[in-house]
């Protein structure tokens, strides 16, 4: 081969790993946190994110983000996440349990004192035009839960 014919194939190879790599990558389109007291979230203290119409529609990512400290009490979180499509109001709940600690008791997560992790729900589909109204609440038999400091919504479009 030439030099040439060694230069089309650079340039179609590394165009071909950028179409491909980039092709994929989701961008954020929404991504927020609520506070909650590190002394006790209350099982009635129900969280809410409102999320902006979209500008196209889209297959979304949705994660659920916890920073926890190690003053929770248990190894895991039940979380119920509520979530109303407008206008059509289609509303959709996912019961998500998430695993907080390993077997020994181990906080799971990234961080020092206060442990970051993060919880996939199913993708969903919106159309352009679509908000969200998002509801996040513990669905745990305790009333009240120390050690959780923020419950994060983060979407990503694909």
């Amino acid at each position: 081969m030439n030099r040439k014919t060694n230069r089309r194939w650079l340039v179609t190879g590394l165009l071909a790993v950028m179409l491909t790599t980039t092709g994929c990558q989701r961008h954020t389109l929404y991504h927020h946190y609520e506070h909650t007291p590190l002394t006790a979230w209350e099982k009635s203290d129900t969280l809410f994110f409102a999320v902006r119409k979209m500008t196209d529609r889209a297959v979304i990512r949705r994660d659920v983000e916890l920073r926890i400290s190690d003053r929770y009490p248990y190894q895991q979180l039940c979380l119920v996440v509520e979530q109303t499509t407008l206008p059509s109001r289609f509303m959709r709940r996912d019961t998500l349990n998430c695993r907080l600690t390993d077997p020994e008791g181990e906080m799971l997560g990234k961080g020092v004192t206060l442990y970051q992790k993060t919880f996939h729900l199913p993708d969903i589909s919106l159309n352009e035009g679509d908000s969200l109204a998002i509801k996040v609440h513990h669905a745990m038999k305790r009333q009240s839960l120390p050690g959780i400091a923020d419950v994060g919504i983060l979407l990503k479009a694909y």
